[in-house]
């Protein structure tokens, strides 16, 4: 398996690929006008469960320092322009995500 995940800021969608396979495709939330989501190729570095703060269920972090993609503990926010740069995602969401990829997954981000 090639598993890498695909996220559209214009669009407010994360994709997940198995190589040119698309498996499956979440809504997601992601940065504010004043604190953008970043573009780019990065991969998860690391996975917290529970994490302290705003951050759902699951944290996963990206190789840009202080970005990364995680849970909400508010749903009402996905689909918007509200975070500091991460992706937002329901906190089931994120959980399902999570069984899929390994530490070291690509994420390429665009517009």
């Amino acid at each position: 398996m090639t598993l890498w995940i695909d996220i559209s800021v214009n669009t407010f969608q994360l994709k997940l690929y198995d190589a040119s396979i698309l498996l499956k495709t979440y809504p997601i939330a992601i940065g504010k006008v004043l604190t953008p989501t970043p573009t780019g190729n990065y991969i998860i570095i690391n996975k917290e469960l529970n994490p302290d703060g705003p951050f759902g269920v699951l944290w996963m972090g990206l190789s840009k320092p202080h970005y990364g993609i995680h849970g909400t503990n508010n749903p009402a926010s996905i689909g918007k322009n509200v975070s500091h740069g991460c992706i937002r995602m329901h906190n089931h969401d994120i959980l399902e995500l999570s069984s899929f990829v390994p530490t070291s997954t690509n994420v390429y981000i665009h517009k």
